[in-house]
């Protein structure tokens, strides 16, 4: 197929356009919407463990998947093998959905000449034996930092995935969408006691840039630290107290918490807890929730989404307001309002749905070491491991990697077994201070929906949330 851009051509296969337009729109024939979605995706994954390389894997895969959308309806088949006669046999599949249809026709998705990454292939872009090298290096690092450390697992991965949308309409929207990742943990021991600590990152950009030695080595020295102060924890209280959230990766429980609850299928559906509250006051003043798929070479960020919608800057919430939801465009057209480029999908084999890009909070005006100085008997959360939220009631539970124990303002000591337990629209409207030090996680997020997966950002500042309920172990 030949993609129409001035860009570049993504990949070569064996379907000819004109056919495969052809057989697209006998496919939409009475349908509201669809599209043909092509893909292909290489990915790499490196993994070290006790000084040995465990894991060294190589994938390759390609495909199609064919949508034919009609009401709350959707047919769809996907396929490995890229010609005519699959894509035939997935017409006849789809048309099952649509044949005593009474089209809507959904508007064309807009164009966009903005590109938020470049189109490095991070799989290709160094040898391997290098990346070898490095993760030994990670290893023999943190063996020298300290003796203490009595096992070192480092892991490096990179993907590139080449889509092409083609619409009935003809028109044709192509990506390439780079995508690489390190993590380091590491376990310390002392006095028969052992802890763990971790920390990695990473983006839509190339794996070189990960590698470097100056990257590497304050990620080592990150999970280090974490793992060495959680040799002090003492067991978490219990009760419910106030609790001050940390900058960046925090965030992950305003993603669950929240975010979820803001995708647009599960409020036209009336089964979140923020369904029918729109432009209604959801949570405290001064907060605002934000989802961005447009800040380049972030994780979660799109050029387009997965049907060919631009990624948007979209409020969510706006000085506690509930303003707006997140979109694909089924849902979009089924409750009268624009998508907003949050259609995205896990690969071909998927169907898209509203899911989050970058979701974050703005920062505030408060300096963060007033709000803590603030926090008279509770807990200071800056790292976070599992978590899990009902989206019907917005109710969560958290644990923590790294949190302290406040008393009187002062931060004390380490605490572990350490869990948040509350519930998103309730834990909005106890925010009672906004620090001005927001930032961005690492880049490490990935987001699980109805079986799905697909890589996410979050970001949020220094929060202070009143009347959190804390699973101890003392």
């Amino acid at each position: 197929m030949t993609p129409q851009t001035d860009r570049f051509r993504p990949f070569e296969t064996d379907l000819d356009r004109e056919v495969s337009l052809r057989v697209l729109r006998d496919a939409l024939a009475g349908a509201d919407d669809g599209e043909l979605f092509l893909e292909r995706r290489r990915s790499e994954m490196l993994v070290l463990d006790d000084q040995r390389i465990k894991t060294a894997n190589y994938t390759a895969s390609e495909g199609f998947g064919l949508r034919a959308v009609s009401g709350e309806m959707a047919g769809y088949a996907h396929a490995t093998t890229l010609d005519e006669a699959a894509l035939r046999r997935a017409s006849e599949t789809v048309r099952l959905a649509v044949r005593e249809a009474v089209a809507t026709p959904a508007p064309e998705p807009a164009r966009t000449n903005r590109h938020l990454y470049g189109e490095v292939d991070p799989t290709q872009d160094a040898e391997f034996a290098v990346k070898i090298d490095v993760l030994k290096e990670i290893d023999d690092y943190l063996r020298s930092r300290s003796g203490s450390v009595v096992q070192v697992s480092a892991s490096m991965g990179g993907s590139f995935q080449e889509v092409e949308i083609l619409r009935a309409s003809g028109d044709s929207f192509i990506d390439a969408r780079p995508m690489c990742r390190l993590n380091i943990s590491v376990i310390v021991e002392r006095d028969g006691r052992r802890e763990s600590g971790s920390a990695g990152g990473g983006g839509r950009h190339g794996l070189t840039q990960l590698m470097d030695r100056t990257h590497w080595q304050a990620v080592a020295d990150e999970a280090l630290r974490i793992a060495t102060v959680n040799l002090d924890a003492v067991p978490a209280p219990a009760g419910v107290m106030d609790i001050v959230l940390g900058p960046g990766w925090p965030g992950i429980l305003l993603h669950e918490a929240v975010g979820h609850g803001l995708e647009g299928d599960f409020n036209r559906k009336s089964t979140s807890a923020f369904a029918g509250l729109m432009g209604k006051q959801v949570a405290a003043k001064g907060v605002t929730v934000i989802d961005d798929g447009t800040i380049p070479d972030r994780r979660g960020s799109i050029t387009f989404d997965d049907e060919g919608t631009p990624s948007a800057k979209n409020v969510l919430i706006e000085d506690g307001v509930l303003v707006g939801y997140m979109q694909d465009r089924q849902n979009a057209r089924l409750m009268g309002v624009a998508p907003t480029g949050n259609g995205r999908r896990q690969g071909f084999e998927h169907t898209p749905m509203p899911r989050m890009t970058n979701t974050y909070m703005p920062g505030g005006d408060s300096d963060p070491a007033d709000i803590l100085a603030g926090l008279k008997d509770g807990i200071y959360a800056v790292g976070f491991g599992g978590g899990q939220v009902d989206i019907t009631n917005g109710k969560f539970v958290f644990s923590c990697t790294e949190a302290y124990r406040v008393e009187g303002g002062k931060v004390g000591a380490p605490v572990k077994g350490a869990t948040l337990i509350g519930d998103g629209a309730t834990a909005l409207k106890q925010v009672r201070g906004i620090g001005n030090d927001m930032s961005l996680d690492p880049g490490m997020g990935n987001c699980g929906k109805a079986g799905q997966w697909v890589p996410v950002g979050v970001g949020q500042p220094t929060l202070l949330i009143g009347g959190l309920t804390v699973g101890g172990s003392a």
